[in-house]
């Protein structure tokens, strides 16, 4: 299963994920947000970490093209777009993106079907909030396409993994506090997640 750690905000938390066996950290370019690190910083581990983990920007009410130049100056390889936008914001990406679904209810598990997109509990501030998904949703969803966020943790992980979800994204189920991860916590959920 592949595994990404979000909300990365210093080195040593970077460098702990990705000993444990990380596929993917997500940066948060969100100012608003408690885990918001600036581009310049994110730079800074990015180029401290291997090539194969995948170095994911997370945007809110920005423009395509100020997510393509942050990416850029940040080394990032993906943008997640967090928000609600049209196909032609996707056409003038000049990066790889991952959509973002956001639910509100059952149906909206069905946005983007057929492609890799990763699905998230609605909150009003744009995730890290720790809400669950009714796994329910799921039941008639093509799950193998479906990266799983919201309310994740290394106690829940294991319930989740026969639905065969491409994979899990976790922020705050492995936090000591907003913006800083729980080693230990980190360990154990990408164990967990991989066996």
């Amino acid at each position: 299963m592949w595994v990404k750690i979000c909300g990365i905000t210093n080195l040593e938390d970077a460098l702990c994920a990705t000993e444990a066996g990380a596929d993917a950290l997500g940066f948060v370019f969100y100012p608003k947000s408690p885990r918001y690190i600036t581009p310049q910083k994110a730079k800074e581990i990015a180029e401290k970490l291997p090539l194969h983990v995948k170095k994911i920007g997370l945007f809110v009410d920005v423009t395509p093209e100020e997510v393509s130049f942050t990416c850029k100056e940040a080394q990032m390889d993906m943008a997640q777009i967090q928000f609600e936008v049209d196909e032609a914001f996707f056409n003038a990406l000049k990066v790889p993106y991952v959509r973002v679904v956001r639910t509100r209810e059952p149906r909206d598990v069905e946005q983007y079907e057929g492609l890799i997109r990763l699905v998230d509990a609605y909150v009003e501030g744009f995730g890290g909030a720790g809400q669950r998904i009714d796994l329910s949703w799921f039941e008639n969803s093509d799950r193998d396409n479906i990266i799983l966020a919201g309310g994740l943790t290394p106690d829940n992980i294991e319930q989740i993994k026969p639905l065969g979800f491409y994979g899990v994204d976790v922020s705050s189920g492995v936090e000591k506090s907003k913006g800083f991860k729980d080693h230990d916590k980190v360990r154990a959920f990408i164990q967990r997640a991989k066996a």
